[in-house]
């Protein structure tokens, strides 16, 4: 990560594909756009067959038009590598590029990103078609940006040069099978090795410490495939030119602290449920992994980008309308596109993109709405997006340094996310194993943190570690860390050192249980920090059905409903207050639910269950006390979310999430970036229906800090 995009205020635009639109539409389509207030387009990544249509055989100029338009009109343009999608010919041509999803059975063409994108014949072709574009293009002055390959890490190839790969990179990492077979603990059922020509294939294994070194290897085929490319993007793009990708968060191969290491900034396509999927006090269960459903997961997917780098990020996608198939239909309410963008801005978002500018008429896409409908007449949607233009314009440079408010700090592990895809602690409701489990465990702390107003910062294991504990706890007071199962006993020492510095740690279910190989310890549970937790445990159990917990604490408060689900630590308490109990007895000899203890300068609570929303909004209530959403007085359906800028008063962004009226009363008197509207501390402010509103304290309050880290 080397630098950032230089611009002033919020990019804000969509894909744009002049190909697979009818000849005669360029002008009106970037006129359009201008009405829309866009200042971005992203063109070219999807049409690999367009630019190179017979093998050697380019065609180059066809984007010349877009790329003119836009910019007489003061458009920008970021313009995408097409090597996610191989052409027919390439296909034909070179057969073995397919990815083996299992060892010697290739995928079947007709998707994208069937291929093994590590494969040298591919790299090939991927390289010469980059650099063919790349010189063509880069010298335009429209172009901004270059976005290389398309949401990567979608397949986990098993071809033959791959697992020889995997065998060098096991060579390097242990030595000798000795070593492996020591580490890996191949004794078990027979699995020693004399000769690394013996270890098996991944298909059918079921070894946990085979399948996460599988999974980290696979991990740095995808960063070696961005870091390979954006290196030949930088030798013909001009030094006013960032170099991103586009992440999807839920591709398998990803590991996103890592995979932005070679780029300039980070950019992702956040896709979410509409309509009441952005109403608070609505329940709208998730459909699919790859779309959010809430408002708290409309922000947690803003901090997850943030963490990638610990700074601002590009949206390259997101839904101007549906997004799905033909059968998952739900356009925005009035005012949604404008909520869920600026809920994005005030996370760290400097670019909004939609997907797309016009919606397709054919491909499995066909109902993934655009901002211009199939009859390719603007209506409703377009006037929504116009609106947002015109409100992001007025904003303008107001965001410039901005910096996400963070009232805790939650500690993420891709690691452990690929261990308990395999080997999940969580069980679904038929008993089989939930995949998912990794992100239950999380989501169950952030979204009860979201709700409850306070403002979430996610630090990769890694990122943890090279600030320091210190430093951390200093930025930092409160640190919550759900199911960090794979760890090291680097982290879980930096982890004792963050408590004896004064920080507030939570642990919970599953965390410190195994090591850096998905070994279970030796060691008393939680490894290392059971002394300072006050508390341990030899047993724990799956939970078949919610148990209703109460309180020990006058402090902590319970919504009615909370009770902790699918899981509970039993719990042996040696010194530490018990602050919730589960309500019944249970016959396991579970109790203690929620227990806190103080050590060194700091305390230690752990949470032995995975906490509904109530439990869990209760909890977070606990932990922060304070956050801008109280003082602000927000109503029930409102978020507040803040952040500083250097130099500059804080920035607020207020939104009722309702179809109802709402009300705020701010603590200092703000004013309304977008109609400079003047509001004095402790006037009463009603929001309308799915408003959103950005503020500048003035008039000295809540002067900007040095921002944390």
């Amino acid at each position: 990560m080397t630098s950032t995009p230089r611009h002033s205020g919020v990019l804000f635009g969509a894909a744009y594909y002049a190909e697979y639109q009818q000849a005669g539409t360029l002008d009106r389509d970037l006129d359009l756009m201008v009405e829309a207030g866009f200042t971005v387009i992203r063109v070219g990544e999807s049409v690999w067959s367009t630019w190179e249509p017979r093998e050697g055989e380019f065609e180059l100029d066809w984007l010349q038009p877009v790329l003119d338009g836009a910019h007489a009109r003061g458009i920008s343009v970021i313009l995408g590598t097409p090597t996610y999608a191989v052409p027919p010919w390439l296909q034909v041509l070179h057969p073995e590029i397919a990815a083996e999803r299992q060892t010697g059975v290739r995928a079947g063409w007709g998707a994208r990103q069937e291929m093994d994108q590590s494969h040298p014949a591919y790299r090939f072709y991927a390289e010469r078609i980059v650099r063919r574009i790349a010189e063509r293009y880069a010298g335009h002055p429209a172009v901004v940006g270059w976005q290389v390959d398309n949401e990567p890490g979608n397949e986990l190839p098993r071809n033959e040069q791959v697992f020889t790969r995997f065998l060098a990179w096991l060579q390097r990492r242990y030595g000798t099978v000795e070593r492996l077979n020591e580490e890996w603990g191949l004794v078990y059922w027979s699995h020693r090795i004399t000769e690394w020509s013996q270890l098996w294939r991944p298909d059918g294994n079921v070894q946990p410490q085979y399948d996460l070194e599988w999974r980290r290897f696979q991990g740095e085929l995808a960063d070696e495939l961005i870091a390979w490319q954006a290196a030949v993007v930088r030798e013909y793009a001009r030094d006013d030119q960032f170099v991103t990708t586009c992440i999807s968060y839920s591709r398998p191969q990803v590991a996103d602290d890592r995979l932005v290491k070679s780029l300039d900034v980070t950019a992702g396509n956040p896709y979410y449920k509409m309509q009441d999927g952005l109403t608070l006090g609505v329940e709208i269960p998730r459909e699919a992994g790859w779309w959010h459903t809430g408002v708290w997961a409309l922000h947690q997917w803003g901090d997850r980008a943030f963490s990638s780098a610990q700074a601002p990020f590009l949206v390259t996608e997101t839904n101007a309308q549906s997004i799905g198939g033909p059968w998952q239909n739900h356009p925005p309410f009035d005012g949604q596109i404008k909520q869920a963008a600026l809920a994005l801005v005030s996370r760290g978002a400097r670019m909004v993109e939609y997907w797309h500018w016009h919606t397709l008429h054919f491909g499995v896409e066909t109902y993934w709405g655009g901002v211009l409908p199939h009859s390719q007449r603007p209506g409703r949607i377009h006037r929504e997006v116009a609106g947002l233009g015109a409100a992001l314009k007025a904003i303008g440079g107001a965001v410039d340094g901005f910096e996400p408010a963070s009232d805790v700090l939650m500690l993420w592990s891709t690691d452990t996310k690929w261990s308990f895809e395999g080997y999940p602690p969580l069980a679904l409701p038929n008993g089989d194993p939930d995949p998912d489990s990794y992100l239950h465990l999380f989501d169950a702390h952030y979204r009860g943190l979201a709700e409850s107003g306070a403002q979430v910062r996610i630090q990769h294991v890694e990122q943890f570690l090279a600030a320091g504990p210190a430093a951390v706890a200093a930025a930092h007071p409160v640190l919550v860390v759900p199911g960090l199962y794979v760890v090291d006993d680097e982290t879980l020492a930096a982890l004792s050192a963050y408590v004896e510095a004064g920080g507030h740690l939570v642990l919970g279910v599953r965390t410190a249980y195994g090591d850096r190989l998905a070994r279970a310890r030796r060691e008393v549970a939680p490894a290392v920090l059971s002394a300072s937790a006050g508390v341990w445990y030899e047993e724990y159990t799956n939970l078949d059905e919610p148990l209703a917990v109460q309180s020990s604490d006058p402090a902590l408060e319970l919504e009615p409903g909370s009770a902790g689900t699918r899981w509970s630590d039993v719990l042996i308490v040696d010194d530490a207050d018990v602050v919730l109990r589960y309500a019944g007895v249970t016959e396991i000899g579970a109790d203690a639910v929620l227990t806190t203890r103080a050590a060194g300068a700091g305390r230690v609570s752990y949470v032995a269950t995975v906490p509904n929303p109530e439990l869990s909004r209760s909890i977070a209530r606990w932990l922060v006390p304070a956050t801008a959403a109280r003082e602000w007085s927000a109503a029930d359906t409102v978020t507040v979310t803040t952040g500083s800028r250097p130099g500059r008063t804080d920035l607020a962004f207020v939104s009722n999430w309702s179809a109802h009226e709402a009300a705020v009363t701010p603590p200092s008197a703000v004013r309304d970036l977008e109609t400079g509207e003047v509001l004095e501390s402790g006037n009463t402010l009603t929001l309308g229906p799915r408003s959103a509103h950005v503020f500048e304290h003035v008039g000295g309050g809540h002067e900007t800090s040095t921002p944390t880290s």
